[in-house]
């Protein structure tokens, strides 16, 4: 700790960064004393999807804690304070999210619930008959959100070096906590959980929004000026990036395996259109959010380390005790959604990778024990990678999980796609979006030219473009049959509804 006044901001972020992993942790003896009967890790539904039984009020904090993570506290202010403008992309992307999430995603729960199904890959192996498709989109959702999971470590990492705590270790007994927390709540304890998280993160957005601006000469009308360097509004050629990386990113969201997780947890269809309906509250959180990158020029905030733009600007416009607050709130922020991604992963691992358990109690431990593993790759992520890396990987991730777009949201369509037209679109789509990633220095976008459109556009939205155009071409020349009424995990559940292969989806 460099001085006292670190020292309380430490001692802060500590108690409650630990309060919140014991609640976490105890999450099961807290429902048996709250007299709720079915307070049990017993079934491995219970541990990894919460029963199937989360009403409005804890879905809604559940996926607000799944998109709104330690790295968009940090990552969207560190983008706004280094590339202005263009850091907004995240306001229309989760504008054109939750009408797809209305739309779509109870479709896909009724599918799910119906059947006993616990993951995309469940879903699309009963659409498509097929046990390659199902791997290939377990295996890829895993690649996808090992790096996500990493970045919400480098969140923490970030956190802490502010603090001037040991960064590596404190990163080990921060995995390790995670580690016992998801063990140990399974589900429940990131829904639980993120009902603390959220009203931490209101309290410093808000805070922060009505007092920065106060030790800024002019207030909010000298934000804008201050940042003339930054380019507060979208430069020439700017338009098209910024509009094709918004929409890739919506439709990236939630293909990802934690946010699917967090939709199948849900009560009912129903919870997830009213759950549409509120989620653009966050949207206004993210836009506030997007502000602090202004506020740190604004403040004198310079460090070529832009992740730790907002936990410096916290540590010198709030008293000690509340910068320690703030911090806390962004390192829980990195926690819930950790476990809810390890969680994700390790059920496509147990039930869509490996051969099928029948002992429940051992699917149960090998879940968990999958999910630790998951942990781990991305702690190794960061201990023998650099960030630099673990940021590019993810950027790969993204390219890769749209990639999936045909199988699992296609395939809700009434059209005969064929399972080989499927695996097509799918080698080449990802083949061309890592190859042009990679030819393009790890960037996001491609320059592209055809007829009037010319100029950088998202690389993952290209690639999945020309996935979908395949996936047509080929079933259009040989359309696929719709396979049978199948439950491709008869030993979890042996009395399922049909799925509804014979009707149209949408």
């Amino acid at each position: 700790m460099t001085n006292h006044s670190d020292f309380w901001a430490s001692f802060v972020f500590i108690v409650f960064f630990a309060l919140t992993i014991l609640i976490g942790s105890s999450i099961q003896q807290i429902r048996a004393l709250l007299g709720n009967r079915v307070a049990t890790n017993n079934s491995l539904e219970e541990w990894s999807l919460g029963g199937r039984h989360f009403g409005p009020w804890i879905t809604w904090f559940l996926i607000g804690g799944d998109f709104y993570t330690a790295y968009t506290v940090i990552a969207l202010p560190a983008l706004v304070y280094a590339k202005g403008a263009f850091g907004f992309f995240a306001m229309p992307y989760t504008i054109i999210v939750y009408p797809f999430i209305f739309f779509v995603m109870p479709k896909l729960w009724q599918i799910a619930r119906d059947n006993g199904y616990s993951t995309a890959a469940d879903i699309v192996r009963a659409r498509f008959n097929s046990r390659s498709l199902e791997i290939i989109v377990a295996i890829t959702g895993i690649a996808a959100v090992i790096p996500y999971m990493a970045l919400q470590l480098v969140g923490i990492r970030d956190v802490v070096e502010t603090l001037g705590l040991p960064a590596e270790a404190s990163l080990i007994i921060a995995f390790l906590a995670l580690a016992a927390y998801t063990w140990l709540g399974g589900l429940h304890a990131p829904a639980l959980t993120a009902f603390i998280k959220d009203v931490m993160i209101y309290i410093t957005v808000l805070v922060a929004v009505t007092l920065i601006p106060l030790h800024i000469p002019g207030g909010y009308t000298a934000l804008f000026p201050s940042t003339a360097n930054t380019h507060t509004v979208l430069k020439t050629g700017q338009a098209l990036p910024f509009a094709t990386l918004a929409l890739s990113s919506a439709l990236a969201a939630f293909l990802y395996p934690h946010t699917f997780t967090g939709v199948l947890a849900s009560r009912s269809a129903d919870t997830i259109r009213q759950n549409a309906v509120f989620l653009p509250i966050y949207t206004i959180l993210l836009g506030l959010i997007s502000m602090l990158g202004f506020m740190a020029h604004a403040v004198g905030i310079n460090t070529p380390k832009h992740g730790l733009i907002v936990p410096l600007l916290f540590l010198k416009v709030f008293p000690s005790w509340f910068a320690g607050f703030c911090l806390a709130s962004i390192a829980i922020g990195a926690l819930i959604p950790a476990a809810v991604m390890a969680i994700g992963a390790a059920n496509l691992v147990t039930q869509n990778i490996l051969p099928p358990i029948k002992n429940q109690a051992n699917m149960i431990r090998t879940t968990k024990l999958a999910a630790f593993l998951t942990k781990l790759g991305a702690l190794l992520c960061i201990l023998c990678l650099t960030t630099k890396f673990a940021l590019n990987f993810q950027l790969l991730g993204c390219v890769v999980i749209l990639q999936t777009f045909p199988a699992v949201i296609m395939g809700l369509m009434h059209l005969r796609l064929s399972k080989e037209a499927i695996l097509s679109g799918w080698v080449i789509g990802s083949v061309i979006g890592v190859g042009l990633t990679l030819a393009d220095g790890l960037k996001p976008f491609h320059f592209l030219h055809l007829g009037i459109i010319s100029g950088n556009i998202s690389t993952a939205l290209f690639s999945m473009v020309l996935n979908c155009i395949i996936v047509l071409l080929i079933s259009w020349i040989r359309p696929g049959h719709l396979p049978e009424n199948k439950n491709p995990h008869p030993h979890i559940q042996e009395e399922t509804t049909s799925f509804p292969l014979a009707e149209p989806y949408m």
